[in-house]
């Protein structure tokens, strides 16, 4: 059978959904040195007797050892890692259902009943990322005790994402209602 422009579509997709899943989990490994790169400096300098070739595995032994530093930081660097560490793996949860609802689109049955409930864990994820941010606008403010943090993107991730869930549990309300309907046609005769 021909595949349609909606199913060409939906593999190109798919692709393009695993290659941001793949960059989304090395990013996650990522985090806690990219939480303490400020403090990174004098780490990786090159001293008079090494080259530039020996940069890329200090680098490498910098962000596996911030594991450990991260922790033993201040408090700032640890409330950062531990958001991008959530939001990250509620990210790779909203594109694992993404996926999900692209192979049953591949498959010809955009209306399965599972569609409907990998929207409702997207949606989910949202209204947990947007609670995160507002959780660490809160502790900014009290943090810094000043409004500075109402202009940074966590303020703006808390209305993003909350939308962003509403869109997905009316999406998979519709998708859910759509089954239904289908369900019933297919008995019709």
């Amino acid at each position: 059978m021909e595949k349609t422009g909606v199913q060409k579509l939906a593999g190109v997709l798919k692709v393009l959904v695993t290659i941001t899943i793949g960059c989304n989990l090395l990013a996650l490994f990522l985090v806690p040195g990219l939480a303490m790169l400020k403090g990174f400096g004098p780490l990786l300098e090159l001293t008079p007797y090494e080259t530039a070739l020996e940069l890329p595995a200090r680098v490498w032994m910098v962000f596996v050892m911030s594991w450990v530093w991260v922790w033993r930081s201040g408090a700032y660097d640890v409330v950062l890692t531990l958001f991008l560490l959530f939001c990250g793996c509620c990210t790779a949860v909203i594109l694992w259902q993404g996926r999900q609802v692209l192979d049953t689109i591949l498959a010809g049955t955009p209306f399965a009943p599972r569609n409907a409930a990998s929207l409702r864990r997207a949606g989910l994820c949202c209204f947990l990322i947007s609670c995160a941010a507002l959780l660490r606008l809160v502790w900014g403010l009290f943090y810094y005790q000043s409004p500075a943090p109402l202009l940074t993107y966590n303020a703006l991730f808390v209305p993003v994402f909350l939308m962003a869930g509403l869109l997905c549990q009316v999406m998979a309300a519709l998708f859910r209602q759509a089954g239904e309907l289908k369900a019933e046609n297919d008995l019709t005769i």
